[in-house]
């Protein structure tokens, strides 16, 4: 029971990381993918180049550039901040790619065809090009969720008090044994929490091929 409750105190944090750095990633993504897909060669290519420099560099090195890279006079990140940052820059880059393979999978006609109805370009983007391909590629959005929740982890190698914080914490103070006791908990902890998201990631990708070959 001790070995439970010093890795629930990490639970809330865990959540906290997860959501904090995927809320982040969904809105922060939205302009990099529209750089990504856009006709200036400029814009486009600057918008590749920094996705491919932050996807190339472990989210481990980012935690730590954050925390202890970063000193503006008397300013610093704390842990926490730290940790929702790096991670919600790091969801940017990865949720970037996800819309920008949605707004290609999506059909020529449906851009052919708001063009007919003259609308204009915003509102054909936000009214009828971006519903389908958030559709298309909700499966994969929820896969990465289970992956961020995962990776919120490394921000224990900066002091964050999460999940594995915790129990590192607690198998340090019980080197018998026992020690192993919280990371077990750990993994059922993960492994409960990440199957309804997985779950309902397989349900709508096989809603959207059954609508796809409908």
């Amino acid at each position: 029971m001790d070995a439970l409750f010093a890795v629930l105190q990490g639970l809330p944090l865990t959540v906290v990381l997860t959501a904090s750095s995927f809320a982040i990633g969904l809105v922060g993504a939205v302009p990099v993918a529209l750089g990504l897909n856009s006709h200036n060669v400029v814009l486009r290519m600057s918008c590749r180049l920094v996705v491919d420099l932050i996807r190339g560099v472990p989210i481990i090195v980012w935690l730590f550039l954050l925390k202890f890279g970063i000193h503006i006079g008397t300013f610093k990140f704390n842990p926490i901040n730290a940790a929702i940052i790096g991670l919600g820059v790091v969801s940017i880059a990865y949720l970037a790619e996800i819309y920008r393979g949605g707004l290609q999978t999506v059909p020529r006609g449906q851009f052919e065809a708001a063009d007919a109805l003259g609308l204009p370009n915003r509102a054909s983007l936000v009214g009828v090009i971006a519903p389908q391909a958030f559709r298309i590629v909700s499966p994969s959005i929820a896969t990465y969720l289970v992956g961020l929740f995962k990776d919120s982890s490394i921000a224990s190698t900066i002091i964050v008090a999460e999940l594995v914080f915790q129990s590192q914490s607690f198998a340090r103070q019980h080197p018998t044994g026992e020690g192993i006791l919280p990371y077990i908990i750990v993994g059922a902890l993960y492994i409960v929490l990440s199957l309804p998201v997985a779950y309902a990631s397989r349900r709508l990708d096989s809603r959207m091929r059954k609508a796809v070959f409908a």
